[in-house]
């Protein structure tokens, strides 16, 4: 197949006033990979107070969902207080891996204060939790959404930036992000600035020195600790749990810390940050031990630094995983022999492994996704509490249509009813909204539960997911490994992959048709030309960004309706970035002027317009507006309604004809349009168009212009490397690797 890529995936920041041009960055300096899902979750979390009491009752069920995860969060700080005090390690360290544990152990002998983040409660054993409260429609609550602050503290977080030249809009979000008396907070650190998503450091700097005068200077130690942390939570929208200790001291060299040591030393001092030190894999780990007097031999390890809520969430995913390795029941081995004896092929080698090992990992494509059918509809045939949860409605409504369930429109069904189906979503489960429920001990009431698109999973999402799995249950975790990493930080189910601690089936089972050869050719590195007699996929070729808009209008609203007889609501555009002449917000406004014109009154919606949700950060739901009015924007999205409040608006619902892939993973449509623009040449990845290539059912149209970068991505960049910890936490857990099923 003949093709010429062209277009860049850019991040858009979310936040308005400060910072809004830059986009986030990685410890490195550099833009992280995956811009757009790094922006999205900074549009997610922007703080807008509630307006009166009828915005806080929109908001009760965002409030509800985020109780429930609370809930969760806290019983997973329970567990890991109940662990053993911390490892001793570091005796033979020298240099700056020995002045960062210095650091720690200088506040553990209580030479500095005691920070929060190093206290270690007090166990408590794991304590029964009521059930989550059950609500029509969870999984689209604005999560986001704060709670409201009080307007007295906003004036007075207005007044003191208004004195320090920074834009006012911005008071409530740092009144929501610094809590109680965030005026005095930012008058004795100014540089608390950069906890509001969007602010740039040099935007912070300008700041303290409006306030500060001539007090403020590079080396001041309160700037070194807010950079700090800073740079680990951009990190953190890039993928990574944590950083290595000589990649931030150079990001911060490169911000002009003078003494990027120091900087990291007073974060870890004050609980800001943690450090960990984590043993590397080496040839000879299995030397022989020292005879007499000998030294033993020094074990290389790499020092990282990361925040607390990733590596407590890292370090309960291990124990949780761990805990359901090792509390398997054997009793129905003969049942599930019987079950897997009924199947054939990858379907009876995924049932085989189930039936003896705590975790699967299965491997395969969207035809694969019969497989893990199958194996719910055996569970549940042996009287087993059965469910499979998916990260959007659309992937649940797929899972439905495979286990032929007469309804898959994608709406929970009215009553306890909806609560016994299989197919349930992430979200959904989390928030008791959908699927089993909880038992009296907190953990879900089931017996196998199989997790849809795992390469999505984040870490502190996986975390909740493994805490709240009871003893004895079994865990599957199904997906295709070419796709994109979630968008939150982690990369949990490609980190189990690489672990090997548990046994692996690769479906055996071929996508159909040209696209399925095309994408299958892609995952392993190679851009095919392939037949397609229907016109199941047509290369478009452009000289220009303006040539590649209008061409993909003249797809949309014509080509392809008239030639593959799919209307233009049943196709996808998806472009690398936000920005740029042929980023999404470009083929919106020409998409939504053919398609749906009108003024956006409110917003720049019209109803009919179709949208992109983002209930929370990294996760985006499709639908469309039904009208406006007071209470706010009324939409639709995967057969349910949803108001979103007019002050959420702008960061929660964008135009939704054309996606970029980060947004559209999870999604399959009869029909996709690719846009590679030239300016998006030097950001595309294999996984990225595997990604985008990958969401079309019935037909593929790539609109060209990049000339061989197309080609040279499939072939030679991969994914993006992240910095996690959960390989090194596993091995420790789970050190004598399942052996592979397949």
């Amino acid at each position: 197949m003949s093709t010429e890529p062209e277009t860049t995936e850019d991040a858009e920041p979310g936040a308005p006033g400060a910072g809004a041009a830059d986009g986030p960055q990685t410890a490195d300096g550099t833009a992280p990979q995956g811009g757009d899902a790094g922006a999205e979750a900074a549009e997610g979390t922007e703080a807008t107070p509630a307006e009166g009491s009828e915005a806080a009752a929109k908001l009760s069920e965002a409030a509800a969902e985020l109780a429930a995860q609370r809930l969760e969060r806290e019983r997973i700080a329970r567990r890991k207080a109940e662990k053993q005090g911390p490892v001793e390690a570091g005796a033979k360290l020298s240099g700056k891996a020995a002045d960062l544990l210095a650091a720690v152990r200088a506040v553990e002998s209580g030479e500095k204060p005691v920070a929060r983040a190093f206290r270690e409660p007090e166990p408590a054993p794991r304590g029964a939790a009521p059930e989550p409260v059950r609500r029509p429609q969870p999984v689209l609550a604005p999560a986001g959404a704060p709670s409201a602050v009080a307007p007295e503290a906003v004036g007075t977080v207005r007044a003191v930036l208004t004195e320090g030249g920074a834009p006012d809009a911005l008071a409530p979000q740092v009144a929501a992000a610094l809590g109680e008396g965030a005026d005095d907070q930012l008058r004795e650190d100014p540089w608390q600035l950069l906890r509001v998503p969007g602010v740039r450091p040099e935007q912070a700097d300008q700041f303290a020195r409006a306030l500060l005068g001539a007090e403020c200077g590079p080396d001041d130690e309160r700037r070194g600790r807010a950079l700090t942390v800073w740079l680990l939570e951009q990190a953190a929208i890039a993928g990574h749990t944590a950083l290595d200790a000589s990649a931030l001291a150079a990001a911060l060299a490169q911000r002009s810390v003078p003494d990027p040591d120091a900087a990291v030393q007073s974060a870890l001092a004050e609980g800001e940050a943690l450090v960990f030190q984590d043993a590397l894999d080496t040839p000879d780990t299995a030397a022989p031990a020292p005879e007499g007097d000998e030294e033993p031999e020094e074990r290389p390890v790499r020092v990282l630094v990361g925040l607390e809520q990733y590596a407590l969430a890292e370090e309960s995913l291990a124990d949780g995983l761990a805990r359901v390795v090792n509390s398997l029941p054997k009793e129905d081995a003969t049942d599930w022999a019987s079950a897997a004896g009924s199947a054939s092929g990858s379907t009876a080698e995924l049932i085989r492994a189930v039936a003896g090992h705590g975790i699967v990992l299965h491997t395969g494509g969207e035809a694969s996704r019969a497989e893990p059918a199958a194996l719910v509809a055996a569970a549940r045939g042996l009287g087993l509490r059965a469910y499979a949860a998916a990260h959007t409605p659309d992937g649940r409504r797929r899972f439905a249509a495979l286990l032929g369930a007469t309804e898959d429109t994608g709406a929970p069904r009215d009553g306890g009813a909806d609560h016994d189906r299989p197919e349930i979503t992430v979200a959904g489960l989390l928030s008791g909204a959908e699927g089993p429920g909880r038992d009296p001990e907190g953990a879900f009431a089931l017996d196998l539960l199989v997790v849809l698109d795992a390469p999505q999973l984040d870490v502190e999402t996986a975390a909740m997911l493994a805490e709240s799995l009871p003893d004895g249950a079994r865990l599957v975790l199904s997906g295709d490994p070419g796709v994109l990493w979630s968008a939150g930080p982690g990369r949990v189910f490609a980190d189990l992959l690489a672990a090997r601690v548990c046994p692996q089936v690769a479906s055996r089972t071929p996508d159909p048709g040209p696209i399925g050869e095309l994408v299958s050719g892609i995952g392993i590195g190679e851009l095919n030309q392939v037949e397609a007699p229907g016109k199941e996929v047509v290369i478009v070729p452009v000289r220009d960004a303006g040539e590649a808009v209008h061409r993909t209008v003249q797809l949309v609203a014509d080509s392809v309706p008239r030639a593959i007889g799919i209307p233009a609501e049943q196709t996808q555009v998806i472009t690398p970035g936000h920005g740029g002449a042929a980023g999404t917000r470009a083929l919106n406004t020409a998409l939504k002027e053919r398609l749906n014109p009108g003024p956006g009154r409110f917003g720049g919606f019209d109803p009919g317009d179709r949208i992109a949700y983002s209930p929370e950060p990294g996760r985006t739901v499709p639908g469309h507006v039904v009208k406006a009015d007071a209470d706010g924007l009324h939409l639709e999205c995967a057969g349910a309604p949803v108001v979103v409040p007019k002050e959420r608006v702008e960061q929660s619902v964008r135009h939704g004809w054309a996606l970029t892939a980060h947004q559209a993973v999870g999604l399959r449509l009869p029909a996709a349009v690719v846009v590679l623009p030239g300016d998006a040449a030097q950001s595309l990845t294999r996984p990225w168009i595997y990604t985008a290539f990958g969401r079309a059912e019935r037909h593929l149209s790539v609109v060209h212009g990049v000339d061989q970068a197309l080609a040279r991505a499939v072939a030679e960049v991969p994914q993006k490397p992240r910095t996690t910890r959960l390989p090194a936490l596993l091995k420790a857990q789970v050190p004598v690797p399942a052996p592979a099923a397949s």
